[in-house]
């Protein structure tokens, strides 16, 4: 099986991608096609600008048909994960990976992150999201099943057996109807006990079908390559062939029997996914199959990397913070620190309107007001040149009026230090100090200039995945 690794948001030629997917140029339009439906690659007009960015806009977008041999266009991955379309896996690493071609331990722990991010929706991605009806995620399944097995076991099914004497619970009725009494000074003795003992059936139909499954899961992800990115054990638990377990429709009517005799949530969860992945009988090398593990949006789970390690207070009561000063009566005790920022008043209605100003995160501690922006870009700040993949103008306006929304809260609680700084990942070692970005016309306010800090991506992970708190202090504001 063809196994590689692209880059999100590098920009691709229709040579380069028939280069990666292993085939020819009349093979590999319908893979992009595939892959432009599920919205996982996108194409841009091809141009040496597009070849030199590090992100992609909207308006860049081109909703084009795909040609065979065409140059017009560049084709651009947006997503983070593993894509397995035909037979053949893309290992999609995140675009702040500019000075590595194989990050194969990069992705490992990016994985990782994913599936603790993902952990909080509790259910099994089956599908993915397209209108088209055959999109069953095969790779999600295969994954949660054999990490289900890990956690709890192949599928049992117990069965009760009566005994002579044995160590379980006895059965007095039984024991008083079915054996001899022995009779002294009127009172009755009972040699032979019988007992109630429960056993695994190790021969359970249902069993037998998880575990060859199981088998048949560990054989594919292997020969994709992907057992050790997931770094998850293979297993071999049977010869049996899923032929062995009768047609499909046969086995789908024995698990819908079962399911109306389970009541147990992991039982049930699990006879669904074995229902769902022989309904759907494939291969990870049909024609046909798009499986997906990741996602479009890795701005999203930075944002959410940086609010967790750095401790984020915005759903924090106020009556919880440690604030310098005790807290002025004026404010509600209860209220939370996101609800302070005032919302815009409409004077016709006499109502304010639900939105307003939403910081991704505040870190209040010693003293100390700081507002955080995680903002996953590849910004080029170097001494002497004009900046390029740099925040926008509104997020560099957006993170001054977060600071002038609390000036109040600031002041009349004491804190000392007030600090704005954005966050953005690097590929490099340590943290790296890239000035500020400031307006003097909002600085002339009084309101503090913005800090860049760039934030190892590998040591932000570390921290998130142990759930431990990253000191504010190492960023040197």
């Amino acid at each position: 099986m063809i196994s590689e690794f692209v880059r999100e948001q590098k920009r691709y030629t229709q040579k380069e991608l028939c280069r990666i997917l292993g085939c020819s140029e009349e093979k590999v339009v319908p893979l992009i096609r595939k892959l432009k439906e599920f919205g996982v690659l996108k194409a841009v007009k091809a141009s040496d600008i597009q070849r030199g960015l590090s992100d992609l806009l909207d308006e860049d977008i081109e909703v084009a048909d795909v040609e065979v041999g065409e140059d017009e266009y560049l084709y651009v991955f947006t997503f983070v994960g593993v894509i397995v379309v035909a037979g053949r896996v893309l290992k999609c690493y995140p675009k702040y990976l500019l000075n590595v071609d194989q990050p194969k331990n990069e992705l490992r722990q990016v994985l990782k992150v994913l599936e603790k991010y993902n952990t909080k929706e509790q259910i099994v991605r089956m599908f993915n999201d397209s209108s088209e009806s055959n999109a069953f995620n095969l790779l999600a399944v295969l994954l949660f099943l054999l990490q289900d097995y890990y956690e709890n076991g192949a599928y049992s099914n117990t069965e009760d057996i009566i005994e002579s004497n044995g160590a379980g619970e006895i059965l007095w009725d039984k024991t008083i109807n079915d054996t001899f009494t022995l009779l002294s000074n009127n009172r009755p003795y009972y040699i032979d006990l019988k007992t109630k003992k429960r056993v695994t059936d190790n021969y359970d139909y249902f069993k037998r079908l998880h575990e060859c499954i199981l088998t048949r899961a560990s054989e594919e992800l292997n020969d994709a390559e992907l057992l050790d990115l997931f770094e998850i054990t293979g297993v071999d638990l049977t010869d049996e062939k899923l032929d062995d377990f009768g047609e499909e429709e046969y086995i789908l009517y024995r698990i819908e029997k079962e399911l109306n005799t389970q009541f147990n949530t992991r039982k049930q969860l699990l006879l669904k996914t074995i229902y769902a992945y022989i309904a759907h009988s494939g291969s990870l090398y049909n024609t046909d199959c798009l499986s997906l593990f990741g996602t479009n949006s890795f701005n999203l789970v930075w944002e959410g990397i940086c609010a967790d390690i750095m401790d984020n207070q915005l759903e924090v009561r106020l009556e919880s913070l440690q604030l310098p000063m005790p807290l002025k009566p004026e404010y509600d005790r209860k209220q939370k620190l996101i609800e302070l920022i005032e919302k815009p008043l409409w004077s016709v209605t006499g109502k304010v309107a639900k939105d307003t100003l939403v910081p991704d995160l505040i870190s209040i501690s010693n003293g100390q007001f700081i507002i955080f922006d995680a903002k996953y870009y590849n910004a080029q700040l170097e001494p002497g040149n004009a900046p390029k993949g740099q925040p926008g103008i509104e997020s560099v306006t957006k993170q001054y009026l977060y600071q002038l929304s609390y000036q109040k809260f600031i002041s009349d609680h004491g804190f000392s230090v007030v600090k704005n700084c954005f966050l953005m990942p690097t590929e490099n070692k340590e943290i790296e100090d890239h000035g500020e970005a400031s307006m003097k016309m909002l600085s002339s306010l009084g309101l503090q200039d913005i800090k860049v800090r760039y934030l190892p991506a590998d040591i932000a992970y570390d921290y998130y995945l142990s759930g431990r708190k990253m000191d504010v202090g190492l960023l040197r504001l």
